[in-house]
């Protein structure tokens, strides 16, 4: 389930004009502080975006950073940055994000089902939008659990 590995450590939010590469960079800092992924997994994450990894968009201002497995994933893990202000993946205005994951999975399995839990939540309109309305990680918590309960 989302809500066990999306816990209040692993939430932040920027009021910072930031670009791609620091939103990225940022997203990923509280996976790299707990031991759940390398540097070299960051790097491979900014790699790909700068070779045209506008596919991390998923649209409604929501981006799923991430990278292969051998890449530096030491454990399944996620973290979730909010912007005050978008950054652009590659800088282009139609791919604008406010809503920054960082996804890393040691394996297929694990990879699915956490996969799995964060689409259902991205998926309802609601909790999407919930999730932007959100002032702390506690409320990003709290939202995700209640979402898990009454589904």
């Amino acid at each position: 389930m989302l809500s066990e590995l999306l816990t209040e450590e692993k939430i932040r939010f920027s009021n910072d004009s930031l670009t791609w590469r620091q939103a990225v960079t940022q997203v990923a800092e509280p996976l790299l502080d707990a031991g759940d992924i390398t540097s070299g997994y960051v790097e491979a994450m900014i790699d790909s975006i700068a070779a045209g990894g506008t596919y991390i968009d998923l649209g409604y201002g929501i981006a799923l950073a991430h990278a292969r497995p051998e890449s530096g994933a030491v454990r399944t893990a996620i973290s979730m940055l909010r912007l005050a202000e978008p950054a652009p993946l590659l800088d282009q205005p139609e791919h604008s994000v406010d809503l920054y994951f960082c996804f890393a999975a040691v394996d297929a399995a694990a990879h699915t089902g956490a996969m799995s839990s964060l689409a259902r939540i991205l998926s309802d309109t609601e909790t999407r939008e919930a999730l932007r309305d959100a002032r702390s990680a506690g409320d990003v918590t709290k939202l995700i659990t209640r979402f898990e309960e009454t589904r």
